[in-house]
């Protein structure tokens, strides 16, 4: 039977929860993920889960932060002056917003809190500092 190795592009089906529960995100419905072990498109820990495994085998695995998203950065908070917002928008805590990097690249933050002064934006990846729990089905191995 054929055993997932690095360098193998597979395809998978999983469900990511968190310690509660609750599904952070699935491919329930849709075509299964799909990427090359060892290429660095997914997160360290789901690539070691996935190796080793054969085609049809499930299994149930927790990556811990730090070979998931990583632990969160405070450094990564940064206060925003709210005389500095663009007119017309209202943000409001937990929304996402994409500004402009030192480069000119798109940077994904959130709205962490909101004072009369500032706003403070949350550049940490949304899953950063967390434990994640996953349910893995091998589908396919080429």
């Amino acid at each position: 039977m054929a055993e997932a190795k690095k360098g193998d592009s597979v395809k998978i089906h999983y469900t990511g929860k968190f310690d509660d529960g609750s599904v952070f995100d699935s491919s329930a419905g849709r075509d299964p993920l799909g990427f090359t072990i060892g290429s660095g498109q997914v997160i360290p820990g789901f690539e070691e889960a996935v190796l080793g495994m054969n085609l049809g085998d499930s299994k149930n695995v927790v990556i811990p932060a730090h070979k998931a998203y990583g632990p969160r950065n405070e450094e990564l908070l940064m206060p925003f002056p709210r005389n500095q917002v663009p007119p017309g928008l209202n943000p409001e805590v937990g929304q996402r917003l994409q500004l402009d990097g030192p480069n000119g690249e798109p940077v994904m933050v959130s709205v962490a809190d909101i004072t009369d002064e500032h706003i403070i934006l949350d550049a940490n990846p949304p899953l950063a500092g967390k434990d994640l729990t996953f349910d893995i089905e091998l589908v396919a191995i080429a």
